[in-house]
């Protein structure tokens, strides 16, 4: 496994999907609701492909495969669980801006 790979894709998918959480916001608050909710799926799409990329670093390691924990894979980690945070943040304003429009 070329770990260093695995933790580069977690880290570019992660903000792919902060960046389309955020992109949804400003959808919502401009009132393109249907914009931003396929932004908010977009995000959800992306976290999953981090979320695999991680799940194979926890199963290597959980087979025996150790790896030193890098800066670079704590930097990823901090990626990941922000976009997230920011994601169910962007949900929450997303519905937020829909009722005030209502």
């Amino acid at each position: 496994m070329d770990v260093e790979m695995t933790i580069f894709t977690i880290i570019t998918h992660s903000g792919d999907a902060r960046s389309s959480s955020m992109e949804a916001i400003t959808h919502a608050k401009e009132g393109e609701f249907e914009q931003a909710q396929r932004c908010i799926e977009e995000a959800e799409n992306k976290l999953s492909m981090a979320h695999k990329e991680q799940t194979k670093l926890i199963q290597a390691e959980a087979q025996g495969e150790k790896h030193d924990i890098s800066l670079l894979l704590i930097h990823a980690q901090d990626h990941l669980m922000n976009a997230m945070t920011i994601k169910d943040m962007a949900n929450e304003f997303v519905e937020l801006y829909i009722s005030i429009n209502a």
